[in-house]
């Protein structure tokens, strides 16, 4: 099986530079708050991946299909239209969490927002706390 590379990975990139080139207002003053929220709860600093995600901490995952790679601990992307916020799938406490988190959506992988006005603030503090413990046990580096 040829090993295939994943296009998302961390690099050198400015945050701050990126964050910056955000057009809306909003948007850019949100992500900065959540680069500072996500930073305070996890320990990792910033990093981008790709060309638009800023993501925090990583691990090393692989697949039983014998797919690996690397991935932030959590992260998020300001989008034209919305905010993904980038979660674990499957910890135990995500769907309850939900529940109380705000006015959102939810994607495949992602969690979508308009803007922080519209969460809880609280609440997302415990989603990325119990999305990086919950992926550093099944993922021990």
């Amino acid at each position: 099986m040829a090993k295939s590379t994943n296009k998302t990975t961390e690099n050198n990139n400015s945050v701050e530079d990126f964050l910056n080139s955000v057009a809306d207002e909003t948007k850019r003053k949100d992500s900065f708050e959540l680069m500072k929220i996500m930073r305070q709860q996890t320990g990792f600093e910033a990093k981008m991946w790709g060309p638009a995600i800023v993501g925090f901490g990583s691990y090393h995952y692989k697949y039983a299909s014998g797919r690996e790679g690397d991935a932030p601990l959590v992260g998020f992307s300001p989008r034209a239209k919305e905010i993904s916020l980038y979660f674990y799938q499957e910890f135990t406490e995500k769907q309850q969490l939900l529940q109380a988190f705000g006015k959102h959506r939810t994607g495949v992988g992602c969690v979508y927002i308009k803007k922080l006005q519209d969460i809880n603030i609280e609440v997302l503090g415990k989603l990325i706390t119990a999305s990086v413990s919950f992926l550093q046990k099944k993922y021990p580096s």
